[in-house]
């Protein structure tokens, strides 16, 4: 893929040519939680064969929109960065719905909606009502489109093993607006929203759903969540 087309403008169309193939774009959307996975398992999740695969990864390699990294005789593939994950994930938010069923999972479309993670931090109508608990407790505020952690929010943070003076910033700083595909409203994204993804899995709040994106938030994470942000999931979600 060229980097920019004769004139010097960015060469969208061609982007756009990688990820309108649905096998590809199906990988690419496997891969939006920043994880690594094989060509294997990328093969299953588009549903094609190993060599069409193979065919379709050696494109988006080439195109920069996925990296390889090999361990032994593993080749692992990911998004070549967060702005990949984040035209990918911008991208769902436009596409009309289509219901797939996953050969080896059933249809994912209802859990991905209810809790997913998305490049490091956690999306859906989990990500956003916890979002919005984090606001409504005093923990971070909004400003424009960056989250803020307030003071009350530093010492909770503390509290739970998140040093957040110690976090290193990103190019927008700890927490900024990440439009949820499925809710069609923000999520936090960002390194304090990657923080709390850790801490979420290291504390058994949150378990995985097989090989998948989706996550499910554990009776243990339910009490926690509601004990300190009195987020009470399953209930009546805030508008706006």
């Amino acid at each position: 893929m060229r980097d920019v087309s004769v004139d010097g403008e960015p060469d969208v169309a061609a982007v756009a040519a990688l990820l309108g193939e649905p096998a590809r774009a199906a990988m690419c959307l496997a891969l939006a939680d920043g994880r690594a996975l094989p060509a294997g398992e990328l093969a299953l999740r588009a549903g094609v064969s190993p060599q069409t695969a193979s065919n379709h990864l050696e494109k988006l390699l080439r195109g920069r929109v996925l990296s390889v990294e090999q361990q032994g005789r593993w080749r692992y593939y990911r998004l070549s960065g967060e702005e990949v994950a984040r035209a990918v994930e911008a991208l769902a938010v436009i596409a009309p719905r289509v219901l797939k069923a996953s050969a080896r999972n059933g249809s994912v479309a209802g859990p991905l909606r209810e809790a997913r993670t998305c490049y490091g931090h956690f999306a859906g109508r989990f990500g956003v009502a916890l979002t919005d608990a984090l606001l409504d407790r005093g923990w971070i505020e909004l400003s424009g489109r960056a989250y803020v952690v307030t003071d009350e929010g530093i010492a909770r943070f503390a509290e739970l093993g998140i040093e957040v003076r110690g976090l290193r910033r990103g190019p927008r700083g700890l927490g900024y607006t990440c439009l949820d595909w499925s809710e069609r409203r923000h999520h936090m994204a960002g390194p304090l929203a990657t923080e709390i993804v850790k801490l979420a899995f290291a504390w058994d709040w949150v378990r995985r759903v097989g090989g998948t994106r989706a996550v499910v938030v554990t009776p243990a994470g339910r009490r926690e969540l509601r004990r300190l942000l009195d987020l009470r999931l399953g209930e009546a979600r805030r508008a706006g």
